[in-house]
């Protein structure tokens, strides 16, 4: 059973993580992770992989993942009908912050948007935005398996950027293939 102190360690760690969500807060996965699974253990490997895919397959938001994180740790480590508790904790966790700095970061690039050193910001975000997004894929495809498992991964992951990048086939074609090849278990 987690104990309140628990309960706000979750609330604060989801806070910093919302500082840190440059991209979406699927950006923050890897420490999400360390954070839930390898830390804590309120989440197993394949509860964690399974809330990002359902949240990223189901319409809307794809931060819905961070509400089926939340209510996973409610039922597992907070006990029986604390499940909608662990999604409140999560979900205000991550939304407060991010939500307020966006609003005023907003008001303030908009009224300064041809400044040089805005211009510049804008440009060197970008490198870090695709780092965290690596590091997404790497918690993803590398975590609980064997080296010589995952390279299909990786593969499907270039083929499917090459095809996004040079051609006008639709993402969702993609997905598909990439749920046939799971499902026929080759990456």
């Amino acid at each position: 059973m987690m104990s309140p102190a628990d309960w706000f360690s979750l609330f604060t760690h989801f806070l910093l993580l919302s500082l840190m969500s440059v991209g979406g807060a699927i950006s923050t996965t890897a420490d999400m992770h360390r954070f839930l699974v390898e830390q804590h253990h309120w989440l197993s490997q394949a509860q964690f992989s399974d809330a990002i895919a359902l949240a990223q397959a189901a319409p809307g938001p794809n931060i819905l993942f961070v509400a089926l994180m939340g209510w996973q740790v409610g039922l597992n480590a907070g006990g029986p009908g604390l499940g909608l508790f662990g999604v409140l904790v999560t979900m205000t966790g991550i939304m407060l912050p991010s939500t307020y700095l966006t609003y005023v970061a907003a008001s303030w690039l908009q009224r300064n948007r041809e400044a040089r050193a805005v211009r510049a910001f804008k440009l060197g975000m970008t490198p870090m935005v695709i780092a965290l997004m690596l590091s997404v894929a790497w918690v993803l495809v590398v975590a609980g398996r064997d080296a010589a498992h995952f390279w299909p991964s990786w593969l499907l992951a270039a083929v499917s950027a090459v095809l996004v990048w040079r051609t006008r086939i639709h993402l969702l074609w993609l997905l598909a293939a990439g749920a046939l090849l799971g499902a026929l278990n080759l990456v």
